[in-house]
């Protein structure tokens, strides 16, 4: 039987601490790993430490480009300090919504590059935010390698997924694609041993998941949704998440 992976999942948030021995019990139960995304330098502390907790979690730490503000030569500092640890860096990228001057945005593209020099000395895989930004992404990116390269919670268009698989991304969807037909489509038009699955909890969803935030359980059902689209059986979808979960952080 095939092991799931959440590809990005913020278990470091305050949300889940509470739950927390529940939750990685149930991974344990479920066979599910998941790629744990770090916010800022707090967040990535606290991802270190449930990693130590459970093989099962994969820790990423990094600066969203929210919080620009933060220390990135601490946050630097951090990952070179736990690279044998951490499995990848992020969650990492540009958002204009959090750019309101131009110093922000060249901000935002500083923490960004250095994230991505850093990934290639250490050889890590990145998980990157793209909202609203992916054309701009796909311009640094071209300077960089994007073999190990996630953009995560992909909400592009047509277009842009056909660039980012020329580009060799790998890009991954979530409890959303359930019910939403345009991400279904995009789904359709991925090359498959592109295709991630995720959570991003605890990013709440609506419909059938009755404004809940994202649990790690959501998994099976986004890859039975992914299965039947694919015209695949559950268990060979499940192989196919298996083998790009593990060609994304490369194991």
């Amino acid at each position: 039987m095939a092991w799931l992976y959440d590809s990005h999942i913020h278990l470091s948030d305050s949300s889940y601490q509470s739950d927390l021995d529940y939750i990685l019990n149930g991974m344990e139960n479920m066979k599910i790993k998941a790629c744990c995304v770090s916010v800022d330098t707090e967040t990535s502390k606290k991802t270190l430490e449930i990693g130590k907790r459970s093989k099962l979690v994969l820790p990423f730490i990094g600066i969203h480009p929210e919080n620009t503000n933060d220390n990135l030569e601490l946050m630097t500092e951090m990952i070179n300090e736990n690279k044998t640890l951490i499995s990848g860096i992020g969650e990492i990228g540009l958002d204009p919504t959090y750019a309101k001057l131009e110093e922000d945005t060249k901000r935002q593209i500083h923490f960004f590059e250095t994230f991505l020099s850093l990934a290639e000395k250490l050889q890590k895989p990145v998980s990157i935010h793209s909202r609203k930004s992916l054309d701009d992404i796909f311009s640094i990116m071209t300077s960089y390698d994007t073999k190990h390269a996630l953009l995560h919670w992909f909400d592009g268009s047509k277009k842009q997924l056909q660039k980012a698989m020329d580009m060799d991304f790998f890009v991954s969807y979530g409890p959303v694609m359930i019910y939403a037909g345009d991400k279904q489509t995009l789904l359709s038009k991925t090359t498959e041993t592109k295709i991630l699955v995720e959570t991003d909890g605890p990013v709440r969803f609506s419909r059938c998941f009755e404004m809940k935030s994202g649990q790690i359980s959501f998994i099976p059902s986004v890859v039975f949704c992914a299965s039947n689209i694919l015209g695949k059986s559950y268990d060979e979808m499940a192989l196919l998440l298996e083998n790009n979960s593990k060609a994304f952080l490369g194991i």
